[in-house]
């Protein structure tokens, strides 16, 4: 009997596997999944999953803020596509506040922050993101780890997009959608 060796075996077997999507009570994530925005019409959005990050991030610009009944508002274009394939949305959303964000080379910057709906895989939660220019990154949207507790989420590392691609209601709120 010929023995096939070890690593050729576990190599086979991890290909083979279908990763688990839930871990306790916990849903497991890979490093980079399929989200979307519903509130502010945003789908089919590639996301970076960053736990060193502790606030997340969404690529913005023309950020102008307003007042809507007397409440602070924040208006936004959001920027969606990829380098090659760009797509962008006109969005308004309640501003939260403004967050001072130091990066990991020291440089600080402020920023508006706003909290919208997230929806990834089955699950669906209000996360706050800052707005910032995120022109010179691969991914639109970054996900810190302070979204990762309140969704209940556990990073595998070794995997991407575990989850499938989240369901989008066919009709949005006018009070927090999209312009």
């Amino acid at each position: 009997m010929q023995k096939i060796p070890a690593v050729l075996t576990v190599h086979y077997l991890i290909r083979r596997v279908r990763f688990v999507k839930t871990f306790d009570h916990l849903t497991v994530i890979g490093l980079r999944e399929w989200v979307a925005l519903p509130d502010l019409g945003v789908a089919g959005l590639r996301a970076k999953i960053d736990t060193g990050a502790s606030t997340s991030s969404l690529h913005a610009t023309d950020i102008e803020p307003f007042e809507r009944n007397g409440e602070p508002w924040v208006r936004f274009t959001a920027h969606l596509g990829t380098v090659v394939q760009l797509r962008h949305r006109r969005c308004e959303a309640p501003l939260v506040t403004r967050k001072t964000i130091r990066s990991s080379n020291g440089h600080a910057q402020t920023r508006y922050v706003i909290r919208t709906s997230l929806a990834l895989g089955d699950r669906v939660w209000a996360v706050e993101f800052t707005l910032a220019c995120r022109k010179s990154m691969r991914y639109r949207l970054l996900l810190g780890s302070k979204a990762l507790v309140h969704g209940q989420l556990v990073v595998n590392p070794g995997v991407k997009y575990v989850q499938d691609k989240p369901a989008f209601p066919a009709t949005l709120s006018s009070l927090t959608g999209a312009a």
